[in-house]
């Protein structure tokens, strides 16, 4: 039975991953660096503690992580200001059917405290959650289960009852280390065969949630929910 739904932010309830890398690349550029869009990728979710050393194996010594990070935020941020936060498709739906069925929600996230209110409050969005949870709050950020263990704390809530709804591999590793339930909706990329061993089934919108909350744990439930669901 699931009694609480953990959502990720970026990529799952607002559509601002595309951002996130598109201005990596344009930051590491301006650094001299040739990032891709595919590597890029690899930092959503990732906490910096963990990225940095990571990247700088990778590049270099030259490759100024938490410089180039710093970049990429100013980046975002302006074009954010200009544009607005745009909210995923389904957010107010799921999250107003999810109250009606006495499902408790909250938001995990990687980004800073700061941010993630500013951004839930641009889309009207903030006050719809029980709680609000960021990596920064704990010692190890996604992909290691922390937050998510911590999320479930502050719930009150076994992990075994509690649904996180990733859209990232960082974050999928995250969720399912700390023994929640995992539901994907892809954004940027898709899962391959080892995500898939980390994950509990795949939805194409946030839609779908309400009614897989709801069938979890029936007989042929989440087949019934959701046709592209993998067991």
């Amino acid at each position: 039975m699931i009694r609480t739904v953990l959502f990720d932010m970026d990529g799952t309830l607002i559509d601002t991953e595309k951002y996130l890398t598109r201005f990596w690349v344009q930051a590491a550029k301006e650094a001299g660096f040739a990032l891709t869009i595919e590597e890029a990728c690899q930092f959503r979710s990732f906490a910096s503690t963990y990225a940095a050393p990571y990247f700088a194996e990778k590049y270099g010594a030259g490759f100024d992580y938490m410089a180039i990070r710093e970049r990429r935020k100013e980046l975002m941020k302006q074009h954010l200001e200009k544009y607005g936060v745009e909210k995923k498709a389904g957010v107010d739906e799921a999250l107003a059917s999810l109250r009606k069925m006495h499902i408790r929600t909250a938001v995990v996230t990687a980004t800073d405290e700061e941010r993630t209110r500013v951004y839930l409050q641009q889309t009207g969005i903030y006050d719809l959650f029980d709680e609000i949870v960021c990596a920064t709050m704990v010692e190890r950020g996604k992909p290691f289960p922390d937050v998510y263990l911590y999320a479930c704390r502050k719930m009150g809530e076994k992990p075994e009852d509690c649904l996180a709804v990733e859209d990232a591999p960082n974050g999928i590793y995250s969720a399912h280390g700390a023994g929640c339930k995992v539901l994907m909706i892809p954004d940027l990329t898709e899962p391959d065969e080892d995500l898939m061993e980390h994950i509990d089934c795949v939805a194409e919108s946030l839609l779908e949630v309400p009614e897989i909350v709801k069938n979890w744990g029936k007989e042929n439930g989440l087949e019934a929910a959701n046709g592209k669901i993998e067991n």
